[in-house]
């Protein structure tokens, strides 16, 4: 059954169009996503569904009676509420029927209107139906409704009491998202809901989104989360819509193979079309020469079909996007930077508790982890911006950093766009413009002001700064965050061509797999290295901790057959149990201990292929090339062996 219904609706933003006579449909449950570049209108259409803006022209309907939830942007009126008032805000009229339940209960408890018959008929008819629409509303699973969703997105009870208004953007979006969630209305509008996720959050969404029995449309430049919830996916481009079914994999195939439809279309009717201005031409000829009426009768109704004719549009196969050529100025040495058992520590708190890490030239690591596991302070630590309270950081030689932080306010709003460059990169007005004009700022853009970008055009303005810097080493915090789906894949084609070394923090996990071939997973203050790209990391992670609860499990079952009073694991085994399970026992210490002797006598020689590296490496001539690429080789494929090994050791350990 349908949902929604919009038919050539057309809307305005002050004289510029930003929906040309859009239509489409939207099914009961369907999980939609709406994308598009920035500017496409996306967030417009948004609030003409949420009801808060009317369109200009057109039509508009969705579903009678349909409780429609809006996650946009946060109310600033609740800055004075607590986090619970503000979770619990959709489901107050639960509270307000609990409240009249309770006095209605304390009236049926006085002698005065107990002992009056027709009075107590009154109270408990308005009990009753009170009850039962509290009870149908889900009135007595109320807190365990605010605590499922809140503990998803690890909003933990002990903040229910903080202010609002003290809270970061990035929780304020969380409790507002959850406050929606909560709710459950029959239709649910997301703009960006992953932004301030970190991974376990984001698959927790996806998990409750898939299973959501009503219908979601989800603004998002999170290409792996759509491909995991959406089924259809409305792109809205040059003021248009156009319909897909499937997420965003599916989307990018079908769109490919319309736009080279509608090119051959478009082909094939401009052939038409010129054959038939041919002859018109030529008819038009003919009745001035011979005098014939006719001839210009045909013409002119050959002209009437052409004007009538439904033009095909030609599709733009190859957008203009954001151009990040990234050439760094000069190369670093192989080891970039090694830092060991760093510790950070915020009053008596710890965020990072020896931390050890290795980034060697040509590298693309992510840094991934919870949100507050000290990803971005150990990047203020690799920076100079904050000192370890213990622990060591070497720099290789030649290395530049150029460093893109998450969070960073204009210092002067009012500067313009070209202004805020040319003082930055130190160039003139004229090679300033060129160069911005890579970055999608051109004409007027340049002249406005940074205070009134939006958050992708300061992101793109911060890495066409950077970028012109040409440092070897990248230091990126986020660096998809507000990025629309163009500028990120054009800047995951720049990352996957860099020459130089980068180190990325993100939770975008497609940005992952088309980036990195090393993840770094900072948890508990500690750093773990997983070789390959965001699948390859999920994998062995998911071995891991399947192997973790394998060994739970049996640990368990060994302490319930110790209470019972007999051996571990002894029943249905033959007599020669007790043998067998001593004899495993001495064969995974020993396996254990040569491990463990193996990695050291690996660790030993990497260092050593580590130090002819640095030295003699750095000073190679062109004969030479070929013992440093075979010493490259060993190193990296001793690498691979102790990592193996590492993880075989852990699952014994």
């Amino acid at each position: 059954m349908n949902m929604i219904n919009v038919q050539k609706l057309t809307q305005y933003h002050g004289a510029q169009l930003v929906l040309d006579g859009i239509s489409f449909e939207i099914q009961e449950g369907e999980k939609v996503a709406l994308i598009g570049r920035n500017g496409s209108g996306k967030s417009t259409l948004m609030r003409l569904l949420a009801g808060l803006d009317q369109p200009n022209e057109g039509q508009l309907a969705i579903k009678k009676d349909t409780l429609i939830g809006y996650v946009e942007q946060i109310p600033s009126h609740m800055d004075s509420w607590t986090v619970l008032d503000v979770l619990s805000h959709g489901l107050i009229h639960l509270k307000e029927y609990r409240a009249e339940m309770t006095e209605l209960e304390k009236k049926m408890s006085d002698p005065g209107i107990a002992g009056n018959a027709e009075q107590l008929d009154r109270v408990l008819r308005r009990y009753s139906a009170l009850q039962e629409r509290f009870e149908t509303e889900g009135g007595y699973e109320l807190e365990a409704s605010i605590d499922k969703i809140a503990t998803g997105l690890q909003i933990p009870k002990s903040e229910y009491g903080l202010a609002f208004g003290s809270l970061s953007g990035g929780e304020k979006t969380r409790v507002v998202l959850a406050s929606q969630l909560i709710v459950q209305p029959d239709l649910l509008l997301l703009d960006e809901p992953t932004n301030h996720l970190d991974l376990a959050r984001t698959e927790w969404l996806e998990e409750f989104l898939r299973e959501y029995p009503g219908t979601c449309i989800i603004i998002s430049h999170d290409r792996y989360f759509l491909d995991r919830v959406v089924t259809k996916t409305i792109e809205l481009e040059d003021g248009e819509a156009f319909s897909y079914q499937g997420g965003y994999t599916a989307f990018m195939k079908d769109k490919e193979e319309r736009l080279l439809q509608q090119f051959a279309d478009y082909q094939e009717q401009q052939k038409v079309i010129k054959k038939m201005k041919e002859s018109i031409k030529q008819l038009e000829e003919f009745g001035r020469i011979g005098g014939n009426e006719k001839f210009f009768k045909r013409a002119a109704s050959m002209r009437r079909a052409l004007e009538r004719m439904e033009k095909v549009k030609r599709p733009v196969l190859e957008r203009r996007q954001a151009d990040f050529e990234l050439h760094p100025q000069d190369r670093s040495g192989r080891r970039v930077a090694y830092f060991e058992q760093v510790e950070v520590r915020y009053g008596n708190q710890a965020v990072l508790e020896g931390a050890s890490g290795l980034i060697e030239f040509g590298e693309k690591i992510a840094l991934m982890g919870p949100n507050g596991s000290g990803k971005t302070t150990l990047f203020k630590v690799l920076v100079g911006e904050l000192m370890p309270d213990s622990g060591s950081l070497e720099w290789g030689a030649r290395v530049d950093v150029g460093y893109l932080a998450q969070q960073e306010e204009p210092e002067n709003p009012k500067e313009t766009v070209l202004q805020y460059f040319r003082e930055n990169a130190g160039v003139e007005e004229g090679e300033a413009r060129g160069i911005l004009a890579r970055y999608l700022f051109y004409g007027a853009a340049v002249f406005r002001s940074v205070g009134q970008l939006s958050g992708g055009e300061w992101t793109r303005l911060r890495l066409a700064l950077l970028i012109h810097q040409k440092p070897n080493l990248l230091l990126l915090d986020e660096p998809t965050n507000h990025l629309d789906i163009a500028s990120r894949e054009a800047l995951e084609d720049a990352l996957q061509g860099y020459q130089g070394t980068v180190l990325a923090i993100s939770h975008d996990r497609y940005f992952v797999n088309q980036v990195s071939g090393k993840v770094w997973d900072l948890n508990q203050g500690t750093l773990t290295v997983y070789h390959g790209n965001y699948d390859d990391f999920r994998a062995k992670k998911d071995q891991l901790e399947a192997a973790l609860q394998a060994r739970e499990l049996a640990a368990g079952a060994n302490a319930v057959s110790l209470q019972k009073g007999t051996p571990p694991s002894k029943a249905k085994e033959g007599p020669g149990q007790k043998f067998e399970s001593n004899q495993s026992d001495r064969s995974a210490a020993e396996r254990s201990k040569w491990l463990e002797e193996e990695i050291a006598r690996l660790e030993t020689r990497i260092r050593q292929l580590d130090g002819w590296l640095e030295t003699e490496g750095s000073i190679c001539g062109n004969s030479d090339m070929s013992q440093l690429e075979e010493r490259w080789n060993e190193r990296e494929s001793l690498a691979a062996s102790r990592d193996e090994l590492l993880a075989e050791w852990l699952e014994l350990s």
